[in-house]
């Protein structure tokens, strides 16, 4: 395993870059993930990585070493980092100094959207789309299409909260929602507070393509005229409306009951 001590190192200059911008993962075509969860996550369900980083007092955990071995059996390239330089590249507060350097997958958008999948159009916020992902792949969900003005699927901040949902799902990002929704398919189903028909009362015994929006202005005008049909989440508070990544998750969740019925 190799030690880096210097700053000026071009590794580690390289391992900044990525920390830190979103340009810079964008142009490499790479990604970090940050912590052990996320690094054992991915050994499991997408196989080796390009580089694992660990910091000096991690090396001394056992699932650390675990992970480490693993990568050195695999011949991946190894590198301990000083806390401090460690530090100065993650994001996690108090965990445990484990990170990997990843290839971001690209995924291309099909000819005709055939498959059970989640369109997402201009969401914005980091931790919504994790949860979103990370509710999409638990519903067995595996197709997922992000408009170009939604949040970077990759970004550190989407990976912690997709918790590895990101290793077992299909993410096209930049994708023309509209021409994927034209495509479709299977039923495109959007939420919308304005709906006269509720989840529950739709027919999800089938695969569905979920259409969410922006989390102030919901789904865009245009996807609403080409969606096969809305529905609403009913309410009996005072509440205007649901998060997105919540309402996001009654839906899926009220198609995974019905599916299940269904196989009863």
């Amino acid at each position: 395993m190799k030690t880096i001590t210097s700053r000026d190192n071009p590794l580690y200059k390289e391992l900044k870059q990525l920390a830190t911008s979103s340009q810079a993962r964008r142009k490499a075509g790479r990604s970090l993930l940050d912590g052990v969860h996320l690094c054992q996550a991915y050994l499991d369900q997408a196989g080796m990585p390009p580089f694992c980083v660990a910091s000096e007092t991690s090396m001394a955990h056992p699932e650390v070493q675990a992970v480490v071995q693993r990568c050195e059996a695999a011949r991946v390239q190894c590198i301990a980092l000083p806390d401090s330089l460690y530090q100065a590249v993650s994001q996690v507060e108090n965990g445990i100094g484990l990170m990997f350097v990843v290839d971001t997958p690209q995924v291309a958008v099909p000819a005709a959207l055939k498959h059970a999948a989640v369109l997402l159009d201009n969401l914005q916020d980091p931790g919504n789309l994790g949860s979103i992902l990370r509710s999409a792949a638990a519903a067995g969900i595996r197709h997922v299409y992000c408009s170009k003005g939604t949040a970077f699927a990759w970004s550190p901040k989407v990976l912690r909260a997709g918790m590895g949902a990101h290793f077992v799902l299909a993410i096209a990002e930049n994708a023309d929602l509209a021409a994927v929704v034209r495509s479709a398919r299977v039923p495109v189903l959007a939420t919308s507070s304005h709906a006269a028909r509720t989840v529950y009362e739709a027919d999800l015994d089938q695969p569905v393509a979920w259409l969410f929006g922006h989390e102030g202005q919901g789904v865009s005008a245009d996807l609403l005229d080409l969606a096969t049909d809305t529905v609403a989440i009913p309410h009996l508070g005072q509440m205007e409306s649901l998060n997105v990544a919540a309402s996001a998750a009654v839906c899926l969740f009220e198609q995974v009951r019905q599916r299940r019925r269904s196989k009863a």
